[in-house]
C-alpha cells in the first residue's frame, strides 16, 4: 500500500525586519536606509537638514553566516546663522562585517554581529575641511547616534554585537547590545588641544535597542524602537558638555511585504523618530526614516 503523503510543513512565523536594529537572521540582501533629519539652531532659530544614507549589501554564504559590506553619504544644510559652517557632503567610514544567526528554539532566534569601520571617511586626518567635519558630525544625530563608527573618521573601530528576538504569531520581540572600541589611527592624537576639539588614543561606546514589531497581514506590518547610545569612556566632547554622553530615541512607522519572486521580497518602510533627551532636544530634532530593503 502505498504511503499517504506526508503533510506539508508548517510555515514558519514572519519575522519583522528592525529599522535601526540589526537583523538576527543570516540573508542575502540589498538594502538602501536613508534618514532625513530637520534641525533648528538654538534659541528656536532657523532650521537646516541633514541627509544620511548607507547602503548595505550582505550575501548568505551557509544558511547561518552572511558577511557583508556598508557604505554611506551623509550632507548637511545647516541653518542660516553668521557662524554656520558652509553645507557640505561626506563620505561615511565604511563597514566590514558578518552576521552569524541560529534558532535556540522555533520561536527565538540569536544574532551575533562582528563589524569593522575603516577610518576612510572625510573630514578626517590632520587638515580636515571644517565644513565637511561639521557635516559628518551632523549624521550622528541623524542616525539616531546609533551609527557613531561611520563617523568617527579618524578612528579604526571594531564593534561586536548581539541580538536576541522572539517571533511567534506576527509579533517579534528583539532586544540588542553593541560594544564599540574606537582606536585613533588617523591625523595627529590632539590631546593638547582645548576642549571639545581634542581627540583621545582610544572611546568606548555602548549602543542599545528594543524593536517591537507585528504584522496586522501579511503585507503590512508595524514596528517601534528605542535606541540608546552611552559613552562608556568619557571623550572630550562629552567632558565639554555632559548631555551628550547619553542619547535616546524613540521611532514608529510601517513597513509593507511584497513578494517579487520565488525568493524575493521587497520590504520597505517608513519610520519617524524622535529624540527623548538633550541635545537632541535642545535642537528639536524631527527624523524620517526611508528603508528599502531587497531580500533574496
Amino acid at each position: 500500500m502505498t504511503p499517504p503523503p506526508e503533510a506539508p510543513k508548517p510555515k514558519p512565523p514572519p519575522y519583522h525586519l528592525p529599522f535601526q536594529l540589526r537583523p538576527v537572521a543570516a540573508a542575502t540582501v540589498i538594502r538602501s536606509d536613508t534618514a532625513f533629519a530637520f534641525y533648528k539652531a538654538p534659541n528656536d532659530g532657523p532650521s537646516g537638514t541633514t541627509i544620511a544614507s548607507t547602503l548595505l549589501a550582505s550575501y548568505k554564504v551557509t544558511p547561518e553566516f552572511a558577511p557583508l559590506v556598508r557604505l554611506g553619504i551623509v550632507s548637511d544644510s545647516p541653518p542660516d546663522t553668521p557662524t554656520a559652517p558652509d553645507g557640505k557632503v561626506g563620505f561615511m567610514n565604511p563597514v566590514i562585517g558578518g552576521t552569524y544567526g541560529i534558532k535556540p528554539s522555533p520561536e527565538t532566534r540569536l544574532g551575533l554581529f562582528l563589524g569593522i569601520a575603516l577610518p576612510l571617511g572625510s573630514g578626517g586626518g590632520d587638515t580636515p575641511d571644517p565644513a565637511v567635519k561639521a557635516a559628518v558630525s551632523k549624521g550622528i544625530n541623524a542616525r539616531s547616534a546609533m551609527d557613531n563608527a561611520m563617523f568617527a573618521t579618524n578612528y579604526l573601530t571594531f564593534f561586536p554585537g548581539v541580538g536576541f528576538a522572539y517571533v511567534a504569531k506576527g509579533l517579534t520581540v528583539q532586544v540588542e547590545a553593541t560594544l564599540l572600541q574606537l582606536i585613533h589611527v588617523k591625523g595627529k592624537a590632539l590631546e593638547d588641544v582645548p576642549l571639545p576639539g581634542k581627540e583621545e588614543a582610544s572611546r568606548t561606546n555602548l549602543t542599545m535597542g528594543l524593536h517591537v514589531g507585528y504584522f496586522f497581514i501579511p503585507q503590512l506590518s508595524l514596528g517601534a524602537e528605542l535606541r540608546h547610545q552611552r559613552w562608556l569612556s568619557t571623550p572630550a566632547f562629552v567632558e565639554a558638555d555632559s548631555s551628550r554622553r547619553d542619547t535616546t530615541t524613540v521611532a514608529i512607522g510601517p513597513r509593507v511585504h511584497f513578494k517579487l519572486g520565488e525568493n524575493i521580497w521587497f520590504r520597505p518602510g517608513i519610520v519617524y523618530a524622535r529624540g527623548l533627551d538633550k541635545p537632541m532636544t535642545t535642537a528639536d530634532y524631527n527624523i524620517v526614516q526611508l528603508d528599502l530593503p531587497f531580500i533574496f
